[in-house]
C-alpha cells in the first residue's frame, strides 16, 4: 500500500467541509494563508491539496481568483469499485481511442490550439507531477469532449475518477509516469498531429499506442516491485541465518 502525504490528507479535510455545507457548490475556498493556518501546514502543502482536487473535479482554480468549489461535485470516492491500475487503464483505452478516432474529423482550431497549449505546458520542466497530472486529465477530457459523444465523455469522466482517487491506481500511474514522462510527450503529440490531419484511423492508432506503452510499463513496474519485495524477504532471512548462526 502506497505512503499517504500530508497534502492527500489536507485534501480530503477540504473534501469534507465541501461536503457538509462549509464550502457548498460554486464558493470561494479561502485564501491559502488562511487554510494553511486553519490546518497548519505550509501554503505549499494547501496548493497541492488544492490541485489534487482540482485534477478529481472538485473545484477549479482561476488565476489570480483564487479556488472554487465546482457547481457539480463528484460523488464518495469510497463507492468507487476496488478496480486494477491495468484495468482502468485497458478501458481508458478501448474508449479514449475512440473518442479519438470520432473527434478527428470535425475538431475545431480553437480545440487544437488548445492541446498545442497543453502540451506546452506538460512539457515545462518546472511543473510538479501534480501540476502535470491536472494538465493530463484536461488534454485527455478535451480531446473526449470534441468527440461530441456524451456517453463517452461520461465514462471517459468516470475512468479518470478512478485514476485519480483511488490511491492504488493513482499510486501505479504516479510510478510509471516519473519515468516515462518524454515517451508521454511524444505519444501525445502524435495524437494532436493525427488529429491535425483529421485523420480518424491515425489519431485511434496513436492513443492505442500511448495506452499500449502505459499498459507494459504498468506490467514492467509490478514485476519490478515483485522482485524488489522477494529480494528484502532473502535479506532478512540471510541475516537472520547469520545472527543464529553467530549465537550458535
Amino acid at each position: 500500500m502506497a505512503e499517504r502525504r500530508l497534502f492527500e490528507d489536507i485534501a480530503d479535510a477540504i473534501r469534507d467541509l465541501i461536503l457538509d455545507g462549509t464550502y457548498p457548490p460554486g464558493a470561494r475556498l479561502p485564501g491559502e494563508r488562511e487554510l494553511s493556518e486553519r490546518f497548519e501546514v505550509s501554503r505549499v502543502t494547501i496548493r497541492e491539496a488544492e490541485i489534487a482536487l482540482q485534477a478529481t473535479g472538485w473545484i477549479h482554480i482561476r488565476t489570480g481568483a483564487g479556488a472554487y468549489v465546482e457547481s457539480q461535485i463528484p460523488g464518495d470516492s469510497k463507492r468507487l469499485p476496488p478496480v486494477s491500475a491495468f484495468e482502468v487503464t485497458e478501458a481508458r483505452s478501448l474508449f479514449e481511442a475512440e473518442a479519438a478516432a470520432l473527434a478527428a474529423p470535425t475538431i475545431s482550431a480553437e480545440t487544437l490550439a488548445k492541446l498545442d497549449e497543453l502540451l506546452a505546458a506538460m512539457a515545462d520542466e518546472a511543473a510538479s507531477e501534480d501540476e502535470i497530472s491536472v494538465i493530463d486529465r484536461e488534454f485527455h477530457m478535451t480531446i473526449a469532449a470534441a468527440s461530441n459523444n456524451k456517453a463517452i465523455i461520461h465514462v471517459i469522466e468516470s475512468l479518470w475518477r478512478m485514476r485519480m482517487e483511488l490511491p492504488e491506481v493513482r499510486q501505479s500511474h504516479s510510478l510509471v509516469c516519473r519515468k516515462d514522462g518524454r515517451a508521454r510527450q511524444s505519444e501525445h503529440a502524435d495524437v494532436v498531429e493525427a488529429l491535425r490531419r483529421r485523420d480518424a484511423a491515425g489519431a485511434r492508432l496513436a492513443m492505442r499506442r500511448h495506452f499500449n506503452r502505459l499498459l507494459e510499463s504498468m506490467l514492467d513496474e509490478t514485476e519490478e516491485r515483485a522482485l524488489d519485495e522477494l529480494r528484502r524477504r532473502a535479506a532478512e532471512s540471510r541475516e537472520r541465518y547469520l545472527l543464529s548462526a553467530k549465537l550458535a
